[in-house]
């Protein structure tokens, strides 16, 4: 059994010491993830980067970490914080039971419920992982890219506008990849070997939806080192709904993929 705690903006609510501590947690978990560090997110260490970090924390009953879910605010003109749906480790002891799945709710549900309780937050994600791909579009609204999105709306591109132009360091975007404003695909933005790179046949990264495998897999090169930037909302009542895996699905996403997966 996990003990979960939830910490936003640390780096400007914790004590030097307490926040020294906690990065040696975390960059002793990400250790048995990445065969080398990444100098990313909230496991650089970073004091400007932890001031805008919401981290989820999952502890043995020993308050071991065992695991963490970090995202990072992202400030765009007209729009506010978009929170960055960023990193997430887990120790290979304690991985199974969902608790990947549990330190995400946590930390939406935390940051909402603390933050903006009656508000719609965007949100963002940057990825080659099918999997992860998947999740975001099935579980976020108005999601661009996705399946049952017509296209980029005015905030979709603004807010893809500002990550391209001033927050690539903050989320491991090559400068000069090239960022494709209607398909939202950094074209590049992970040099070959890279530790966030999967190859497209490896089954361990798909989504157990196949035909959202394959939209997606069709839009970009994997050996390029194309990602997505997918831009969606959610609310505190949203979020409740889908706590439930079993919660339906809005009509056109689920139209959708009847569609795709009759194709």
């Amino acid at each position: 059994m996990h003990h979960l705690e939830l910490h936003i903006r640390p780096g400007v609510h914790l004590s030097p010491a307490a926040l020294s501590r906690l990065v040696s947690e975390l960059q002793d978990v990400a250790a048995t993830c990445f065969d080398t560090l990444p100098d990313y997110q909230c496991i650089s260490g970073r004091p400007e980067v932890l001031a805008r970090n919401v981290i989820a924390v999952a502890r043995r009953p020993d308050g071991t970490a065992a695991g963490f879910c970090s995202a990072l605010l992202l400030p765009v003109d007209g729009v506010g914080d978009v929170l960055h749906l960023g990193l997430t480790c887990v120790r290979p002891d304690d991985r199974g039971g969902g608790l990947t799945h549990k330190l995400t709710s946590h930390m939406l549900l935390g940051y909402l419920t603390r933050e903006r309780p009656l508000e719609r937050v965007w949100v963002s994600n940057v990825a080659c992982v099918l999997s992860s791909l998947g999740n975001v579009a099935l579980h976020f609204d108005d999601v661009h890219p996705a399946p049952w999105t017509p296209g980029p709306s005015r905030t979709h591109r603004r807010i893809g506008a500002a990550i391209s132009a001033h927050h690539r360091g903050d989320i491991y975007i090559r400068d000069d990849a090239d960022f494709d404003p209607q398909g939202f695909v950094f074209r590049g933005s992970n040099a070959p070997g890279n530790m966030f790179c999967k190859a497209e046949d490896d089954a361990r990264f798909h989504h157990r939806e196949r035909a959202l495998n394959d939209w997606y897999a069709e839009r970009i090169d994997f050996a390029a080192g194309d990602e997505f930037l997918q831009v969606g909302h959610v609310s505190l009542r949203r979020l409740l709904t889908y706590g439930a895996r079993r919660a339906v699905l809005p009509t056109r996403p689920r139209r959708r993929l009847r569609e795709l997966r009759a194709a």
